[in-house]
């Protein structure tokens, strides 16, 4: 838990607050931006919660820091209620999980309730509340990791749920074995009408990404929008494979029609096809220009 004692001094004076053990995931920067920023490398509160909604995405941040680094003086009463709010809605059948790991260093994850079976698109923190939402909406038929990074508690979904884990092979290692499902091959894999597997090594060598219904494309560490360079991106410093192999995925990828994509880390971006069409050239001669 955050600790008064540890209190960056960046932070405005008030009920919110972020701690020194802060390790600039960014997450709760782009799920209330109007309390939070970066200062010093850290998140920071600039601004303390003026009405309810501000409130209510501080204290959704606060749950899904993975470090739990976000604290307030004093000691909420509504946050069993908060904790209900979980997974938080994104468009339709789309759901914000909350709840990151440090294990993936704050990576975000995703939850798509479907009548063909519910998928969990990489792993949040194994945390009672959440889980027991999960459960009331039907709970896990197929765990999809996009990588090796943000597997994060899988094992303990996997036990829990009794799903089917879904990671290419190129991405097993001594912590994700025992996956059921362990995709190989460069091609495009449909493992139902509405499930699109596209593999786009680059980030790690068995990075894919997930386009459902043509339109929710679930990018992992592979593809993002950048607030700072405020165009989509892929991630030159955090590349662990080979950025000449991710310009080759992402100039592949360009081929596919969304409207939207949903990151494990960077910011989420949605606009028309065409809008995204253009975003994905832009993003392609910006990556060719790092080499």
């Amino acid at each position: 838990m955050a600790t008064l004692q540890k209190r960056r001094s960046e932070n405005m004076n008030g009920n919110f607050y972020v701690d020194s053990t802060c390790i600039d995931c960014d997450t709760c920067r782009w799920m209330a931006p109007e309390v939070f920023h970066r200062d010093n490398n850290q998140s920071a509160v600039y601004h303390q919660p003026t009405n309810k909604n501000e409130e209510l995405e501080a204290f959704q941040a606060l749950l899904s820091c993975p470090t739990a680094s976000i604290g307030t003086v004093e000691k909420p009463n509504n946050i069993k209620q908060i904790q209900q709010n979980f997974p938080l809605l994104v468009d339709e059948n789309i759901y914000h999980c909350g709840y990151h790991s440090e294990k993936s260093f704050g990576a975000a994850s995703y939850f798509i309730q479907r009548q063909e079976g519910n998928i969990l698109i990489d792993s949040p923190r194994f945390s009672p509340p959440l889980v027991k939402q999960i459960e009331a909406m039907g709970g896990i038929h197929y765990l999809y990791l996009t990588h090796k990074d943000d597997v994060a508690d899988h094992e303990k979904f996997a036990q829990h749920f009794g799903c089917q884990r879904i990671l290419h092979v190129d991405d097993i290692n001594e912590k994700t074995q025992g996956v059921e499902i362990q995709l190989s091959g460069n091609e495009p894999i449909e493992l139902s009408p509405d499930f699109l597997i596209i593999p786009v090594p680059g980030h790690t060598k068995g990075h894919t990404v997930l386009l459902y219904q043509q339109k929710y494309l679930f990018t992992g560490d592979h593809l993002a929008w950048s607030s700072s360079l405020n165009h989509l991106c892929g991630f030159h410093h955090v590349c662990w494979y080979n950025w000449s192999e991710q310009i080759i995925s992402m100039k592949n990828l360009a081929h596919y029609s969304f409207e939207w994509i949903l990151p494990g880390h960077g910011r989420r971006y949605h606009s028309d096809q065409e809008t995204m069409k253009q975003q994905m050239q832009q993003c392609i001669s910006w990556m060719m220009e790092q080499t």
